[in-house]
Parts: structure tokens; C-alpha cells; sequence
């Protein structure tokens, strides 16, 4: 299997409506023999992006709900409907409480849905993995959106989460995220042993970003 590349559209300005749509297509013209490239737009882009067919399309979030009188609610079903293919989950910008956890992802296996599930510390990917997600995702809260990559400041503990998830004989697999912004970055996540990167900013906003996404997996 492919290392997975995953782009965090966030919110940015650079990211939403038409720039969103621009931006999704541009990480879509990049190709690589060597990666899987994923993107999680804004729940409003995700459908239209999801038609384009031109690569796989995560929701940045999604309820435990299903269909019913839940106004505001994002719900796993119609995500996997209108072709979404994964979700991000318990990222450190949208915490999710436990108990709740465990029903949006017993919602989620049942339609069919990729987990990626965020953790900020090595307790809580000892915790999540019992969750048998398909990824979780490492990412320190202090470093997210920042230059400084997890991967140089926090090395041991990458190769630990690792370690932690074979131990229990799970699927699941690390991605590496906060801070992971250059070719250097990704190189050393997959030495340590995850299995790809979670990125935002360092993609979304740069000044060119199909140049910089090109670059990183050269």
C-alpha cells in the first residue's frame, strides 16, 4: 500500500469556496507512482469535489448521527453517498469526547468510510488504536500550523506510536502530522515507520502549492 498524503483543507481563505475548488484541482493534477494523495475540503466543497473523480476526498468531520431531526449535523451516510471516501476525526481543532467517538466510527465502518483518527500525545494513540481505525494520525497540539516538524523535535515518539499499534496487532497505521511541511519531513515520517502525513498550511498556503505539493514528493 501506497504512503497516504492527506491535505487538511482547514478553513483557510486559500481553501474555501472557489479557491477551494481551484486549489482541489490543482493538488489533483499532481500524479505519483509512489503516494496516495488525499484531500479534506470543507464539508460545503466535499460533493463537488467528490464528482470530479479525480482523487479521494476525506470529510474534515463527521456526527454519529444517522437520518433524522438533527439539524447541523454532518452525517457519515450522505457523506458516503455523494462520494466521500474517508473522515478525519478528534483532530485538536474539533476534540471529540470518547463515548461519542466510538458511535460516529461504528457509524462510519457501517457505510463504509476511511477513519483517520487524531491523536495529540502517546496515551492517546494507545487509547484510539482499540478503535481499530484505519489511520491515526500523531500530531502534538503545540506544533499544528507550525514550522517546526514533529518529526525533527519529536522523533522517539513517532517510532513509539508505531511500536504501540504493532504491539497490539492492529491494521491500523501512523500517519505524522504537525509541522510537516517539507520533502525532509515526509522522508523521515516514513523512516520512523508511519505510513504518510497529515499536512495542512505548509501545502494550503503556500505561494505555489502544486509546486510545493510536487516538491515534497519528488
Amino acid at each position: 500500500m501506497k504512503p497516504l498524503i492527506l491535505i487538511n483543507f482547514k478553513n483557510y481563505k486559500e481553501s474555501v469556496g472557489f479557491s477551494g475548488v481551484k486549489l482541489a484541482k490543482e493538488m489533483f493534477l499532481v500524479k505519483s507512482k509512489k503516494y496516495e494523495i488525499a484531500i479534506a475540503p470543507s464539508i460545503v466543497l466535499l460533493k463537488e469535489l467528490s464528482e470530479l473523480k479525480q482523487g479521494k476526498v476525506f470529510a474534515q468531520y463527521v456526527d454519529y448521527h444517522m437520518h433524522g431531526a438533527y439539524t447541523g449535523s454532518v452525517l457519515p451516510a450522505e457523506v458516503a453517498e455523494v462520494g466521500g471516501y474517508g473522515t478525519i476525526l478528534n483532530h485538536s481543532e474539533k476534540k471529540i469526547p470518547f463515548g461519542v467517538l466510538q458511535n460516529i466510527i461504528l457509524e462510519c465502518k457501517r457505510v463504509g468510510l476511511k477513519i483517520v483518527i487524531c491523536a495529540s500525545s502517546l496515551a492517546e494513540v494507545s487509547l484510539m488504536v482499540n478503535l481499530k481505525p484505519d489511520y491515526i494520525a500523531y500530531e502534538p497540539a503545540e506544533l499544528i500550523g507550525g514550522d517546526i516538524s514533529v518529526t525533527s523535535v519529536k522523533k522517539k515518539v513517532i517510532a513509539d506510536a508505531v511500536k504501540i499499534v504493532k504491539k497490539k496487532g492492529f491494521q491500523t497505521k501512523i500517519l505524522c502530522g504537525a509541522g510537516v511541511h517539507s520533502r525532509e519531513d515526509l522522508v523521515n515520517a516514513l523512516k520512523l515507520g508511519a505510513s504518510g502525513v497529515l499536512l495542512a498550511h505548509g501545502i494550503v498556503c503556500a505561494k505555489e502549492p502544486k509546486e510545493k505539493l510536487r516538491e515534497l514528493l519528488r
